[in-house]
């Protein structure tokens, strides 16, 4: 076990400056609430929508200073990296997978394999199909397919496919019994998922940087999101490609070697793995009690509690996944990450963890009750309105004339352009730095990046009520009770009905015609800035559908769309072949050849 170093002053540097921006933001806020609601004198019910916003900005302003520190750095690899080292640690690449389609999964796999072979990295790299699949006719498809694998690759002996008899922990517990059985054959494990690709070059400097830092216990790399079709997915695409490289940069400052786990699209040092991250089910029933969800982020807190690195590498590229299609399947794995993420609260005061993991699990936590503090804002601000008592004009005894006490409107307006600005500004930035620094090339040169980041901005404005509405039933859900086990993901162009979607969010309709009317009928002059919230959630479901659709354009193209890379354009051209035509499906099964012991 290696010995747990120090953060170096760069990242208590990084993570000082974050913190001390965000409060003082934070501070400003609540001053600026107090002044804006005390107009005609100080209530006791003031205070309490001062509070909701001092939390509320708080956690804006901790993201957006995330998104400015990356502005201030580049991406560099680390150093002490010998490029001309010979890569001699076997590693294994593993695809969990469960109840997927096949003919996608293996095309993934053959695009990646056939790029290692063009790398000349065959020698280097074993793959693993680990199967939790519970349909028998997909299970029967994914061996006929991984029969037509091993065939077209000659993958005897380097490739594999288990399916496991029960499905214990999930996908967590598939790898966990992978790595207790069949682990000890290998060095290191590349995890993907099943809609996951990595270029061989990436592949191999992975393992390089795993070699040169034997008290690395898990690199994970930035996934960019490929192969987005519907006017949601894109804009997501977008946002990945054009904001998430900064704001990883940013975050890669403050994890310093105590980085992040995202559960697939990294490395891991297998005797690293096999020590620390055993997952022990918690006690009492879902949701909070089971088999933890969100495993990544509890793995890389186990790694570094036993003194291991866990690093996020920004600068390597070649690392790619798919995204939802539309709101509803957003909305359906969000609710998984929700119940995950809430679980972490019975392990915020697990012995010997990190100081940093701690608050990387109330991270997680604040991202998703965070909409209850806005909720909390609202109802109370409202509340202070509708139960403030009527203006005093004759405060003072004896005073023969009123006093008109000042308006408070320009402390209102600063306080809602202040909360505006942290929602785009650091994007604004990010994108304005694309254009300037070359960077935009990419994405259709400096104006098409910027107009891109324009629409991108507009349509998470319209979109994020809707989206906050799921998050927030997702959390009262949770507390309620109520498991959403782990449905399965849903491929495809994921375009919505308009009757799929009214079903999906009525109930947003209806809670925002309720808000409104209610405001209105209590404090009738905070209509107005409710506006962009409400009229959102009166046309839920036109969002949803219109959203799911097709959307193409010069507006919002990526680097990846303009220049496929080398193993994105592989599996297509690899699942056109492997798809196209009726006999596309393979006729004969094989059986999973057997894992080393």
């Amino acid at each position: 076990m290696p010995a747990a170093g120090a953060n170096s002053s760069a990242t208590l540097a990084a993570r000082g400056t974050a913190l001390a921006a965000s409060v003082a933001i934070a501070a400003g806020a609540f001053e600026l609430s107090l002044l804006a609601s005390s107009a005609n004198g100080f209530q006791p019910l003031d205070l309490a929508p001062s509070l909701f916003i001092l939390i509320s900005t708080w956690w804006l302003a901790w993201g957006a200073a995330q998104g400015v520190m990356g502005l201030f750095t580049r991406a560099r690899p680390p150093a002490g990296i010998p490029q001309d080292a010979a890569v001699t640690a076997r590693t294994v690449i593993l695809m969990p997978i469960c109840n997927e389609d096949p003919a996608e999964t293996f095309a993934r796999i053959a695009a990646i394999d056939t790029d290692i072979a063009a790398a000349g990295a065959t020698a280097l790299f074993d793959i693993a199909v680990l199967s939790d699949t519970r349909d028998p006719a997909i299970a029967q498809r994914e061996r006929l397919w991984f029969a037509r694998l091993l065939r077209e690759r000659d993958g005897a002996g380097r490739m594999f496919y288990r399916a496991r008899a029960v499905n214990t922990g999930r996908k967590a517990g598939n790898i966990e019994d992978f790595i207790r059985t069949s682990g000890a054959a290998w060095d290191f494990a590349v995890i993907l998922d099943a809609d996951s690709l990595m270029a061989a070059d990436t592949l191999v400097e992975l393992v390089r940087r795993m070699q040169a830092g034997p008290d690395l216990g898990l690199i994970q790399t930035l996934p960019r999101v490929v192969g987005a079709r519907s006017r949601f997915g894109r804009a997501m695409q977008f946002s990945a490609a054009m904001h998430a490289p900064v704001f990883a940069r940013g975050l890669a400052m403050m994890q310093g070697g105590t980085g992040p786990f995202w559960g697939h699209n990294a490395i891991v040092r297998i005797r690293a793995f096999a020590e620390s991250c055993g997952l022990p089910a918690l006690s009492g029933p879902p949701p909070f009690g089971g088999h933890i969800l969100s495993h990544d982020y509890v793995e890389a807190a186990l790694l570094a509690r036993n003194g291991w690195r866990v690093r996020l590498d920004d600068d390597l590229g070649g690392s790619f996944e798919e995204g939802p299609e539309n709101i509803i399947d957003h909305a359906r794995r969000d609710r998984r990450w929700c119940q995950g993420n809430l679980q972490h609260a019975r392990l915020l005061a697990a012995p010997g963890l990190k100081g940093w993991s701690r608050f990387v699990f109330f991270q997680g936590i604040m991202a998703y009750v965070a909409p209850l503090f806005w909720i909390a804002f609202l109802a109370s601000a409202v509340a202070a309105a509708a139960l403030a008592p009527p203006p005093d004009y004759f405060p003072y005894p004896d005073w023969p004339t009123p006093v008109f006490r000042g308006s408070r409107t320009t402390e209102a307006v600063g306080l809602a352009v202040g909360i505006f600005g942290l929602l785009v500004l650091p994007k604004l930035l990010v994108a304005l730095a694309a254009a300037v620094g070359g960077r935009a090339g990419g994405f259709g040169g400096g104006v098409r990046a910027v107009g891109s980041a324009l629409a991108e901005l507009l349509f998470s404005a319209v979109a994020a009520p809707v989206l906050l509405a799921f998050q927030t039933r997702a959390v009262l859900h949770v507390l309620m009770g109520r498991d959403s086990g782990w449905p399965p993901n849903n491929r495809g162009d994921g375009s919505v009905g308009f009757a799929q979607a009214w079903a999906a969010a009525w109930w947003i309709v209806a809670a925002g015609a309720l808000g409104l009317a209610m405001v209105g009928a209590l404090a009738p002059d905070l209509v107005w800035w409710l506006i962009p919230v409400g009229v959102p959630m009166l046309a839920a479901p036109a969002i949803i559908w219109w959203s799911s659709h097709p959307g193409r354009g010069a507006l919002m193209r990526t680097p990846e769309e303009t220049t496929p890379p080398r193993v994105v354009a592989l599996f297509a051209a690899i699942r056109a072949a492997w798809t196209g035509g009726a006999a596309a499906e393979p006729a004969a099964p094989a059986a999973g050849r057997p894992l080393p012991a």
